[in-house]
């Protein structure tokens, strides 16, 4: 039996024989920490499942071998590739191919999921007759592609809805969001859940014994994929996916929704071919390309700090929104933090919001207490002397900084990090009379704290390599990205933001309404208007740093601006330009037959593409990736334009510059074209 395997060797799977008659395949990719759908790796399951097919044994396990996980999705890089040789239609065939020979093995096959499995690795556990998932929290499936701009391709498409139900399967392609083991048996994408130790021999059972799914699950996957049911779903799901995304912006969705709803009720096959037609389709269009770049960006962001960045206690000074945020978020990520400020009424606003977050992000409620215990009020300041790194949070005046870091200083561990969540100031007006300035930086959060994924490390001449580092690693170890800028004024986010927010405040000034100026932005693909996010960032936040940066950027502050009435400082207040409620905003009804100004979105737009260059040119940014990862991160620039300077390539930089010589003879010298056009980098091919 199985005599096709006989003094056989593999590079990525290994075969075991057991006595019982079941073949256990287990994964461990060649050179790699963790497995990934590789060519290599699917070519040699192809020839695997073939033997298999020739001499079937009584059934068939594949596992990983991998600590890590079961298998992280395709190869990307490869993906890339095939994209330039133009043989993406070709990989997508021979995955097909391989995952339908698995699925039509005359035994039964199960796959043993424990860690990461997703995406190809999803897939390949859809081909299979059975799953079976570790119960480790570590164990997530997810289909994730539409978040690349493409869909599942290798049969994913075709299999999920028929197995769980369209309406489930089609909200996790849609969202891409993962599920925990039990979560996927609940919707019958998983048969079983064993605990990990046990994971392997459960598969073999289940190989042995099989499983009836419930007659609920079977009748919603026949019921929800009919002709009628595709025909009513299909529209409800296309306008779901509008509330959050546009087509022209992301078409993946769009695609996924119109190809199961004409092909979702035909044969495998022919459910295959359709899936991958319109996956090649996407494959080759800019926003595919883009997205999957991002994910190439943020996969070099996590790699900027080392493993472990020495920090375990985290002192936080001042405790308003910034402050107390900080120290909430790094509770919850598992430090332990002491939260000061000059007044105990100052605080306990903050340790009330930290306890909200607790109870939204902590879904064990058993677990709640211990982390809400890793949060300490503590007014005297005595966490500063147990600090590994200190946060300054306080108000946006250097001497006042100046004055707290002489306080601190000498009250600090020898090793222990000082920091400054300033938003604009220059390092090098702080650094002042600090005994160490090698362990002095900035650590810039944007707001809210934990929704924005970014943090700008600010550094200087006098900062060590190792304080970067560990930074670095400590902002992984909150799950940000961080991104190393220069210490001059506004850093990269608010230096490229500012005057893009400058020139909505004007417009509006100038009597355009807030909400023609907002569908103006978000038409581009930002994720909010400019005047929406004056008002959610608050008007004096943003005056403050129209305080700092005007003059640097040789600006002018409108007077709406400069001067913000107390009461009205935006959303926090229950009104600025806007007025609030219940955290949305309200907008004015606008006239249906207003015409807005032909240059609005340039108006908008062009500013921050101008900053953009000039921060490339005066090396705020090591690169044109790294600039491209902080604006995406730091202000929602439409992802699927790639960033600013992806964007310029794309359009053309000589285009753009005749456009900002147009605007500026129109409306005035602030749209002069800034330094740094002419980089090399600007004419680089779009790639």
């Amino acid at each position: 039996m199985l005599s096709g395997f006989d003094g056989l060797r593999f590079t990525h799977w290994q075969a075991e024989i057991r006595d019982d008659g079941i073949v256990v395949l287990a994964l461990d990719r060649r050179d790699a920490p963790v497995n990934a759908m590789s060519q290599d790796v699917l070519l040699e399951l192809g020839d695997i499942v073939e033997r298999l097919a020739i001499d079937p044994p009584r059934g068939v396990v594949l596992r990983s071998a991998k600590a890590a996980g079961f298998i992280a999705g395709a190869d990307l890089k490869e993906f890339q590739e095939f994209d330039r040789r133009g043989t993406v239609n070709d990989a997508i065939r021979r995955g097909q191919s391989t995952y339908q020979k698995l699925a039509e093995l005359p035994c039964p096959t199960v796959a043993a999921i424990h860690g990461h499995c997703l995406g190809g690795g999803t897939e390949l556990a859809l081909a299979c007759r059975y799953r079976v998932a570790s119960n480790d929290p570590s164990t997530r499936i997810g289909l994730p592609e539409t978040q690349l701009g493409i869909f599942p391709g290798w049969g994913g498409s075709a299999r999920l809805p028929r197995l769980v139900g369209a309406p489930a399967a089609m909200d996790m392609m849609l969202t891409g969001r993962t599920l925990s083991a039990s979560a996927a048996r609940g919707i019958g994408l998983v048969d079983k859940v064993a605990a990990p130790a046990v994971l392997v021999d459960a598969a073999v059972a289940l190989a042995q014994s099989g499983a009836t799914r419930p007659f609920k699950q079977r009748a919603t996957a026949w019921a929800t994929n009919t002709w009628l049911a595709r025909k009513l779903l299909a529209p409800q799901m296309a306008k779901q996916v509008a509330r959050k995304a546009r087509k022209d912006h992301y078409p993946a969705p769009y695609a996924l929704i119109t190809t199961w709803e004409r092909s979702g009720g035909s044969g495998i096959q022919a459910r295959l071919d359709a899936e991958r037609r319109a996956v090649v389709k996407l494959a080759g269009s800019a926003t595919a390309r883009n997205l999957i770049r991002i994910f190439f960006l943020t996969e070099r962001l996590k790699g900027l700090g080392g493993k472990d960045p020495g920090i375990r206690h985290v002192h936080v000074v001042g405790a308003g929104v910034m402050g107390g945020d900080i120290a909430a978020w790094a509770a919850y990520k598992g430090f332990d933090v002491t939260l000061q400020d000059r007044e105990q009424r100052f605080i306990d606003p903050a340790m009330a919001r930290a306890q909200a977050l607790f109870e939204k992000r902590v879904k064990d409620p058993a677990r709640r207490p211990d982390v809400a215990a890793r949060l300490k009020a503590d007014l005297a300041g005595d966490g500063v002397a147990q600090a590994d790194l200190v946060i300054e949070a306080i108000i946006e005046n250097p001497q006042a900084k100046r004055e707290l870091y002489q306080s601190l200083e000498p009250r600090m561990k020898a090793d222990a990090l000082l920091t400054t969540n300033t938003s604009s100031i220059p390092l090098v007006e702080l650094r002042e009379h600090i005994a160490q300035p090698a362990r002095f930086a900035g650590l810039h959060y944007f707001n809210p704290v934990a929704q924005m994924p970014l943090v700008e490390i600010i550094h200087h001449d006098g900062m060590a390599a190792d304080t970067e580092q560990r930074l670095a690693a400590f902002c992984k170890a909150l799950g940000k990205f961080p991104v190393p800028v220069a210490g001059t004024p506004g850093f990269l986010v608010n230096r490229v933001l500012f005057p893009y927010m400058l020139e909505a405040a004007t417009a509006y000034a100038e009597g355009i309404p807030g909400p023609v100026i907002d569908r103006a932005a978000v038409s581009f693909g930002m994720p909010m208007g400019p005047i929406e996010l004056l008002d959610t960032v608050g008007l004096d936040v943003a005056a403050g740093v129209g305080e700092e940066l005007a003059p640097f950027l040789g600006l002018e502050v409108p007077a709406a601006l400069a001067t913000v009435e107390p009461g009205r400082r935006g959303k926090k207040d229950g009104q600025g330009i806007y007025r609030w409620e219940n955290g949305r905003a309200v907008k004015p009804e606008v006239a249906k037959d207003y015409q807005a100004p032909g240059d609005l979105e340039d108006r908008l737009v062009l500013p921050l593409l101008n900053e953009a260059v000039a921060c490339l040119h005066d090396g705020v940014v090591a690169d044109a990736d790294l600039l491209d990862a902080g604006v995406i991160f730091g202000t929602g620039f439409a992802p699927f334009r790639g960033g600013p300077i992806q964007h310029i390539r794309a359009t053309g930089a000589d285009s753009l510059v005749e456009k900002l010589k147009i605007l500026q003879a129109r409306h005035g010298d602030r749209f002069a074209p800034r330094p740094g056009w002419d980089l090399p980098v600007l004419r680089e091919p779009v790639v």
